[in-house]
């Protein structure tokens, strides 16, 4: 009892004299102990190293996740370490509506059979948006995590120690200054000097170890910084992924709609009326089969290279023919398709048999065949 007496009253002191240390260092009253500049300068990266993975990572979770009570209770069933429910994504709930409503409004009618198109492909984009996201979860959000809550804990924990190394060693070097004061008025304070200058040397070797500790900490911030790199190309490639299977679904999903429109509503446009985005540009295997434009099977249109009927006898339809401004730059792959510049207004129109994803397109005495997900069809 009288040992944890003692060592409580000890513990209690220490505390104090540091805070009597950090008060008079704050108003310019004691003499501080400054770490070199390289050490400054691993203390500081540390720091932007530790800010902006938490940035990344709560931003990282809220793209992942835009619900925010989805999020909390996700979180709170991590804390508590149990396994987080399966969650239904939006494109799949959708998918669900789309067949439910087809299935009460007759499924073999125009509108019933369109839905159940659309549905199946909805619930194609849920299952990819949920494969990427547990696949981004895992290799890039957990290893983030695990720095915040593992290596930067230890990194502040040394921190702390050194800063109160520090505190101690200024405190020792404040002392032993007075009881040198002392000794230049009275002999009677050699044991004061002898006592104080011990004390500097233990609190000295104190310090000494604890930077080399914490900067062998910092230090393995480089090491951090290598793994993150890996888990961001990682994430990178995932996401690549997941919106090449998006493009793919989709433009399947409009090869259908279009065909099915040209039948119910013939005559009309066959296509998009919104903005499309350009065809990815990213090399790899996952994406190429979804990001190669489908050739044209124009009735007397036949594929490039082969023998092709020439576009000055193709007329425009005698309705059906609508402007269209231009998106994105087009190279034109033959003589039978027509180049297009961004921002430019374009006069398109389809023929009987030609594939969806193509229209002819004329701009004043030129005329060719151009990608629809290329164009922004005016009313």
């Amino acid at each position: 009892m009288d040992f944890n007496m003692k060592k409580l009253a000890s513990d209690a002191g220490i505390f104090f004299t540091r805070a009597v240390q950090f008060t008079e260092e704050k108003f310019g009253q004691a003499e501080k102990t400054e770490l070199d500049a390289n050490f400054e300068n691993l203390l500081a990266r540390a720091d932007s190293t530790k800010n902006w993975t938490e940035k990344i990572l709560r931003q990282t979770e809220v793209l992942l996740q835009p619900n925010p009570s989805a999020r909390v209770e996700e979180f709170l069933y991590e804390k508590l370490d149990r396994k987080v429910p399966s969650r239904v994504t939006n494109g799949e709930l959708l998918a669900q509506y789309m067949a439910e409503a087809a299935s009460e409004l007759g499924p073999t009618t125009p509108y019933g059979k369109t839905l159940v198109k659309v549905a199946e492909a909805e619930k194609r984009l849920g299952a990819a948006e949920r494969d990427f996201i547990h696949t981004a979860s895992i290799n890039f959000l957990t290893p983030l995590r695990n720095f915040l809550e593992g290596d930067w804990k230890t990194i502040s924990k040394e921190r702390r120690l050194l800063q109160n190394r520090r505190l101690d060693l200024d405190a020792c070097k404040a002392r032993l200054k007075k009881a040198k004061a002392a000794e230049a008025k009275a002999t009677l304070w050699n044991d004061e000097v002898d006592k104080a200058e011990q004390e500097l040397r233990v609190a000295q070797t104190e310090f000494d170890r604890q930077a080399e500790v914490t900067r062998l900490l910092l230090e393995g911030i480089s090491s951090t910084h290598v793994n993150h790199l890996r888990c961001l190309h990682e994430f990178v490639e995932s996401q690549t992924t997941y919106y090449a299977q998006c493009y793919r679904h989709m433009l399947d999903l409009q090869k259908q709609l279009g065909s099915s429109q040209g039948a119910i509503f013939p005559g009309t446009f066959v296509g998009t009326t919104e903005p499309a985005s350009p065809p990815l540009s990213s090399t790899s295997p996952t994406t190429t089969a979804a990001t190669m434009p489908v050739g044209p099977s124009v009735a007397g249109l036949g594929p490039p290279g082969e023998a092709a009927l020439c576009l000055e006898e193709v007329a425009p339809p005698a309705s059906g023919t609508r402007k269209a401004r231009v998106l994105y730059d087009y190279e034109a792959a033959d003589s039978s398709e027509l180049a297009l510049l961004a921002d430019e207004l374009i006069t398109v129109y389809s023929l009987p048999g030609m594939d969806p994803d193509w229209l002819i397109g004329e701009r004043g005495n030129k005329k060719g065949k151009v990608p629809v997900t290329y164009l922004e069809l005016l009313s």
